[in-house]
């Protein structure tokens, strides 16, 4: 039986590498989102403010985060499972869109002083880090990541 052009099967969600890359990193960034949230996993979370350097709380005990931070991360998530199911074209957009807003916070974290006013995500060098490593990464995935719905 001929499937029409709006007529999509679970099947066709999971299919094309862009999607399964937008779709694996956004669940991802929802997974560390919650992390965020749980004591024990975030060292320090009697610190946990909703923004700004004061929050000394520490996901996994290294990357320091706020409840903003952590918002971020779920939004991300959200995001990013969402291209998936839009399309090829979404998700990739997700991918290269996302590394070039990681790239940019790698930046202003080189750039604002940790204990500045205007460090309101908070970052720390740990952060800094991993924010350059997921903006190249996402960059590289949307770039080997190809169009098209994958094998029939």
């Amino acid at each position: 039986m001929a499937r029409g052009r709006g007529d999509r099967t679970v099947a066709d969600a999971t299919r094309g590498p862009a999607r399964v890359l937008a779709a694996v990193v956004g669940a991802v960034f929802l997974l560390v989102g919650i992390l965020g949230f749980v004591p024990g996993v975030t060292t320090g979370y009697d610190t946990l403010r909703f923004a700004g350097h004061h929050s000394e709380a520490a996901l996994f005990g290294v990357f320091q985060v706020s409840v903003l931070h952590n918002i971020v991360h779920l939004l991300f998530g959200v995001l990013g499972l969402g291209a998936a199911a839009v399309g090829a074209g979404a998700a990739r957009a997700y991918l290269f869109g996302g590394g070039a807003v990681y790239l940019v916070l790698w930046v202003y974290g080189l750039v604002v002083g940790h204990d500045s006013a205007a460090n309101f995500v908070p970052v720390n060098a740990a952060d800094n880090w991993l924010h350059l490593v997921l903006g190249l990464g996402m960059v590289c995935l949307g770039a080997v990541a190809r169009r098209g719905r994958g094998a029939p």
